[in-house]
C-alpha cells in the first residue's frame, strides 16, 4: 500500500476535495500495474503531487507523478510534449484520464538551489529559461492577455481589502501599469514557476526544469520566481535593489528581452502574488514584492 508523505497530505486536504487524497494511494497502486512500474525508492512530494521513483519494464529508471487535475495543474503535459525534454525534464508517458505522468528520472537530491554561487545558479536559470521561451505556445492552453485582463479587472475590489492608502495607490498603479502591455501580451511559451528548486541535476543534461505551469505569453512574466528566491541572500546583500537588478539584467540579457517590457511583466507578476494574497486574507503587501516591482522598475544606477 502506497502510504501519502504527511506533508502531501496536510497541503492537499488545505486545497483540493477530500476523496481525491483518499483514492490517491490506490490510483498509484492501479498506474503502478496498469504500466508495470516496479517501486525504486522513496515517495517524494511536492504542495499538490506525490512522485514516485519507479523503474519501468524495459528497466528505465522513471518518475511516476500523480497530481489533481485542475486549472493549475492541466495544461502541463501540454507543454512537456511540445518542449520534448529541451531544456526540461522529458515526458515519457501521460494518462488522460487521471492525468498520471511517468517522467524522466532526476536528480531530486541535487536541485539548483544548492549551488552556493547565486550569480552562478541564475546564469544556469536563465540559459533553460531562454530555451523554454522560444517555443512558441499553442492555442489550447491558457493565455496571459485572459490571466492579466482579468488581473486588472480584480484590483479595484482588491485595493479596498488594503489598510494603507500607500499601498492602495501602489496596487492601482501596477494595475495601470499592466492595462499598458495588454496589447502585446505575448506568444511564446512560458514555464510560470521557474524557480531555483524547480531546476534538477540530470544524467541527460547537467540541469533540467521541472514542474511547469505551461501559458502563453511575454517572457518577462517568467522572470520573477527567479527575483524573488533565496530572498534573504538578497536581503543580506545590504542593498536589495541592486540585488535584485543583478539577476534581472543577467536574465533579460540572456533572453534577449526589452527591459522596460519585462520590468512591465514583473510588476504584473508582482499584482499577481499580491492579489492572490489578498484573495487568502491578507490586508497588506508583501515587502518582498514591493521591493522588486520598485527595483526593475527604478532609473539604471
Amino acid at each position: 500500500m502506497i502510504v501519502v508523505p504527511e506533508a502531501l497530505a496536510e497541503s492537499l486536504r488545505d486545497n483540493f476535495p477530500g476523496e481525491w487524497l483518499a483514492g490517491l494511494p490506490g490510483l498509484a497502486e492501479r498506474t503502478l500495474d496498469h504500466w508495470r512500474l516496479t517501486l525504486d525508492g522513496k515517495p517524494m512530494h511536492g504542495m499538490a503531487s506525490l512522485v514516485l521513483p519507479v523503474t519501468t519494464a524495459d528497466g528505465v529508471r522513471a518518475a511516476l507523478k500523480l497530481q489533481p487535475v485542475d486549472w493549475e495543474h492541466e495544461s502541463e503535459p501540454v507543454g512537456l510534449r511540445i518542449w520534448d525534454g529541451d531544456g526540461i525534464v522529458r515526458l515519457l508517458d501521460h494518462d488522460q484520464d487521471t492525468g498520471a505522468m511517468l517522467l524522466e528520472r532526476l536528480d531530486e537530491n541535487r536541485p539548483l538551489s544548492t549551488m552556493p554561487d547565486d550569480f552562478a545558479a541564475t546564469e544556469i536559470l536563465a540559459g533553460l529559461l531562454a530555451r523554454l521561451t522560444k517555443v512558441p505556445g499553442p492555442r489550447n492552453i491558457r493565455h496571459l492577455e485572459d490571466i492579466a485582463t482579468g488581473m486588472v479587472a480584480d484590483t479595484p475590489q482588491a485595493i479596498l481589502e488594503l489598510s494603507d492608502p500607500d499601498e492602495q495607490r501602489l496596487l492601482k498603479d501596477w494595475a495601470a501599469a499592466v492595462s499598458e502591455l495588454l496589447d502585446e501580451p505575448g506568444d511564446r511559451l512560458l514555464h510560470w514557476d521557474l524557480h531555483y528548486d524547480n531546476v534538477l541535476a540530470a544524467d541527460r543534461e547537467p540541469w533540467l526544469a521541472i514542474d511547469p505551469k505551461p501559458l502563453v505569453g511575454d517572457p518577462g512574466f517568467d522572470l520573477m520566481p527567479a527575483l524573488d528566491n533565496r530572498w534573504d541572500e538578497i536581503v543580506a546583500t545590504g542593498d536589495v535593489t541592486k540585488a535584485v537588478l543583478r539577476r534581472f539584467d543577467l536574465m533579460t540579457e540572456v533572453l534577449g528581452l526589452d527591459r522596460q517590457r519585462a520590468a512591465g511583466w514583473t510588476v504584473a507578476r508582482a499584482l499577481q502574488n499580491s492579489l492572490w494574497d489578498i484573495q487568502d486574507g491578507a490586508h497588506a503587501l508583501q515587502p518582498m514584492q514591493v521591493a522588486i516591482a520598485k527595483a526593475v522598475t527604478s532609473p539604471r544606477r
